[in-house]
């Protein structure tokens, strides 16, 4: 795959346990790219099909000039080139933070590594943690560090399925600037799942708008947020007035 990538490009069709998706959208292969719906409207699906984890969704992924799946072709996870960050971290507990962090990175190539590790680890405030067994840290904490050992993988693309959800509400304020500064560490494209019109706010640049595996709105947050922000729901706290 080329160092430039132009766009992501996503066209995608299944039935899934509740209803059928098909999706189509192109975003720009850069900034924060936020896949917004309520809870089962198939955004975490989407995500998972991008990461080659989901096979039930069939269609087209090429992110820049590299087609990851076709009608002929579907490359495993191992082969996208993609870092993932779950709801819980799934760090390994059998290594201390360094260990975690150092986990993908040393796996990477030299040739391929387009990250700095001292910038990861004091942009992600890393450093006072690196000896700390993964036990002893809090949920932001390890939240925190399963960021920084996804990029530090360097990936091509960062997909985050709603990395706030599990956290209460200071460790989520916590840890937003922390998410707020991983495009420049990375300087690649990142896809975040979220259902909070308060995170699409904070993080997205743009927004691809799910309601039962189709696409409502797609476009810049400034394009989108008018619809999200009329959206009569009862959502529950966020991360305004937690």
């Amino acid at each position: 795959m080329s160092d430039v990538l132009s766009n992501i490009s996503i066209a995608l069709q299944g039935k899934l346990d509740a209803f059928q998706v098909d999706v189509q959208f192109t975003v720009p292969a850069h900034g924060v790219t936020t896949l917004f719906g309520s809870s089962g409207s198939g955004k975490s699906s989407v995500l998972r099909a991008i990461s080659g984890l989901e096979t039930r969704l069939a269609g087209e992924i090429k992110v820049g000039q590299e087609i990851w799946q076709n009608e002929r072709l579907h490359l495993p996870t191992h082969q996208r080139s993609v870092g993932l960050v779950f709801q819980e971290p799934s760090l390994f507990s059998h290594l201390d933070v360094r260990g975690n962090l150092e986990f993908g990175w040393k796996r990477t190539p030299v040739s391929e590594r387009r990250v700095d590790r001292d910038e990861v680890i004091e942009k992600l405030g890393l450093a006072p943690l690196l000896s700390r067994r993964v036990g002893l840290l809090s949920g932001g904490e390890k939240q925190r560090v399963a960021l920084g050992r996804a990029v530090l993988a360097s990936p091509r693309l960062l997909l985050l399925d709603e990395p706030l959800s599990s956290l209460d509400g200071p460790s989520r304020r916590e840890i937003l600037p922390y998410l707020q500064a991983l495009p420049s560490i990375l300087k690649g494209p990142i896809l975040y799942v979220s259902h909070s019109v308060a995170e699409v706010k904070w993080i997205s640049d743009q927004v691809v708008f799910l309601e039962r595996g189709k696409v409502q709105r797609c476009g810049t947050l400034l394009e989108v947020l008018p619809a999200l922000q009329a959206l009569d729901w009862n959502l529950e706290q966020t991360l305004v007035n937690s």
